[in-house]
């Protein structure tokens, strides 16, 4: 099937992968949308997490064939079901989002509820019990214990349920050999396609979201980056790398991504539709709870939340369905934390006015901050044209985390329509 994507023009998948596009499962993601509130400032940004995960899967083939396009496999069929494995990874990294925003996640039950059984074989199970479960927990049973999963083991028969998981999932263990070729293994590489650094989710989002935002924070060149991508082994283990020509495009793509996070996605009146749906799903009286078993959730999305807010008498619930947001009084934009913000509020609370205090970080990567898994697989700088330069590590090879490790933080204290012009005197005549 071909499918005319307004960013990648004509994309193609199989039926077998198509059969899994028809699942109910992977048809919600339709309904829920890639921005959460972000349409609210950018009423562009209506697209939806169908549309941009058919992207993702698309340029997960495009790399694996750029990165191995004359690699020797020991047979073709090795190559054949590698690249899949990718594609699908790709394809359903994002099937079990919640709706609208990770703010819903707050909702979610514990991840024993789900049941999902391929975690017994996790490297850390421990870190899987009295835990709130959140959108890549219900990814994995998607993928292992649904319409999703079966599909999967029906239409392709080279690879199985668990071996998508186990590239999505990096704690996962792998039952078998799936990702060994003449000794070597090639789960590393392709799980970083998916979650890395320099993954093809990143470039999807950052070139989608920049396209329907209609700004050019998260242009990047993409076309050079993918031709660029190659592989480094290590240890028997194969490795994402990069050409090191293409090392300024790299900064440049951590440059965009950062640069969306501060102007797009932290734009003041996403956050604060946020903050009023953490507040409505936190309080008491809330009465909107996802369910653990994953055929009911296919029934929750975006819409199906909307409607619950429009249908209960809480004041955060009515003042989202209603588009009655609190506005920005104050915005203060540090590198460290400010004291000047707390101290605004609570001279705003002395006065009987309520006020929300949300704090946006942002940081260019969290390279150095990643979990144990993460760390153990190393994107690589290699150099086409001197083989005597040796591949190093890419935090090695380049500036770029150093000059921007710190962490860019923005402050924002709101309040009530009805309530600014009085804070707005307050805050004058006390000269904050």
């Amino acid at each position: 099937m071909e499918i005319r994507d307004p960013v990648h023009g004509s994309i193609y998948y199989s039926d077998a992968e198509v059969a899994v596009l028809d699942t109910a499962e992977y048809q919600r993601l339709r309904a829920i949308k890639q921005l959460g509130f972000a349409e609210f400032s950018f009423p562009g940004a209506t697209h939806n997490r169908y549309l941009h995960s058919v992207g993702v899967g698309h340029l997960a083939g495009l790399a694996f064939d750029a990165i191995f396009k004359a690699f020797p496999f020991a047979k073709p069929s090795a190559r054949v079901r590698l690249r899949q494995a990718v594609r699908l990874a790709a394809l359903l990294h994002d099937v079990g989002h919640g709706p609208l925003s990770h703010t819903s996640e707050l909702v979610m039950p514990l991840v024993e509820g789900l049941n999902i059984k391929v975690y017994e074989q996790s490297a850390k199970p421990s870190v899987h019990k009295n835990r709130r479960a959140n959108h890549e927990d219900y990814t994995i049973k998607y993928v292992t214990d649904s319409m999703i999963g079966e599909t999967i083991q029906n239409r392709f028969p080279d690879l199985s349920p668990i071996h998508v998981a186990c590239l999505i999932d990096k704690t996962l263990i792998c039952p078998d050999d799936f990702f060994m070729d003449n000794g070597i293994d090639y789960r590393p590489i392709l799980s970083q396609l998916v979650s890395s650094e320099l993954d093809v989710d990143r470039m999807d989002y950052l070139e989608r979201d920049s396209y329907f935002c209609g700004t050019n924070y998260g242009k990047i060149d993409q076309s050079w980056i993918l031709q660029n991508m190659t592989a480094h082994l290590h240890d028997g283990k194969m490795n994402l790398a990069l050409n090191r020509r293409a090392l300024y495009a790299f900064d440049d793509f951590l440059i965009s991504r950062h640069h969306m996070y501060l102007m797009v996605y932290f734009h003041h009146k996403s956050i604060i539709y946020e903050e009023m749906l953490n507040r409505y799903l936190t309080s008491q009286d809330c009465s909107f709870i996802l369910p653990a078993d994953i055929h009911e959730y296919t029934s929750y999305n975006d819409y199906k939340l909307h409607e619950h807010l429009a249908s209960v008498n809480n004041p955060w619930a009515q003042r989202i369905a209603q588009r009655r947001p609190y506005k920005v009084l104050v915005e203060l934009h540090n590198t460290a934390e400010n004291p000047r913000a707390e101290k605004i509020k609570k001279i705003l609370e002395a006065e009987g006015v309520d006020t929300i205090w949300a704090s946006s970080k942002a940081r260019l990567s969290k390279y150095h901050t990643a979990s144990p898994e993460d760390r153990a697989l190393q994107i690589y700088v290699v150099d086409q044209y001197d083989r005597w330069d040796k591949a190093a590590p890419i935090d090695q090879s380049t500036e770029i985390f150093s000059r921007y490790e710190g962490t860019r933080i923005i402050d924002r204290l709101y309040v009530a329509p009805e309530n600014y012009a009085r804070a707005e005197k307050i805050l004058t005549d006390k000269k904050v």
